[in-house]
C-alpha cells in the first residue's frame, strides 16, 4: 500500500511540473526564428527535371486501364495499343514545381473505338514518393468524372 502513494505521489508530482512547464511556454513572448532554426535541414526538395519520355508510361496505363474497368466498372474494355505519342508540355509553371510532363495520345479500346488519352508523368509522384507517378484520363470513358469536362483536367 506504501508503493501505490509513494508512485501516486510521483505521478501527480511529474504531472504537475509538465503543467508548469506548458504554462510556462504559453506565457513567454513569442520570438522570431533564428538563423539556424529557420535553415537546418530545411532545405526543401530538390527537383532533377529528369522525367522519362512520354512512351514510358504507355504499359502502367494500359494496364491500369484494364484493371480499373474490370473491378471497378464490371467491364471488359481494355487498350490494345497507342498511336500519334506526343508531348503537349514540360514544367509548364514555375520552376520550383513538382516537375511534370504532360502527353496525349490515341489509344486503340478494344471496341474499335480510338479514343484520346491525356496524362502526365509526375517526379516523385510514385508510390511514397519514390519513383515517376502516372494520372492518365481516357476521354469518354471517365465514368467517375474525375478529370471533368471531358478529361481536361488531365492534361495541361
Amino acid at each position: 500500500m506504501r508503493d501505490f502513494r509513494l508512485s501516486a505521489r510521483l505521478v501527480m508530482r511529474s504531472v504537475m511540473a509538465l503543467g508548469a512547464f506548458v504554462l510556462a511556454g504559453i506565457s513567454a513572448p513569442a520570438q522570431a526564428a533564428n538563423f539556424l532554426e529557420l535553415n537546418f535541414y530545411l532545405s526543401g526538395p530538390r527537383y532533377d527535371g529528369d522525367l522519362p519520355p512520354c512512351e514510358a508510361a504507355l504499359g502502367r496505363i494500359q494496364s491500369r486501364f484494364s484493371h480499373k474497368e474490370g473491378k471497378f466498372w464490371n467491364s471488359a474494355l481494355e487498350i490494345t495499343g497507342f498511336d500519334n505519342v506526343r508531348e503537349i508540355a514540360f514544367r509548364p509553371w514555375q520552376s520550383n514545381n513538382i516537375p511534370r510532363r504532360f502527353c496525349t495520345a490515341t489509344a486503340l479500346i478494344s471496341d474499335g473505338k480510338p479514343r484520346q488519352v491525356n496524362f502526365s508523368l509526375i517526379e516523385d509522384g510514385g508510390l511514397a514518393g519514390y519513383g515517376t507517378g502516372v494520372e492518365f484520363c481516357v476521354v469518354g470513358l471517365d465514368r467517375n468524372w474525375a478529370y471533368n469536362p471531358a478529361c481536361k483536367a488531365a492534361g495541361y
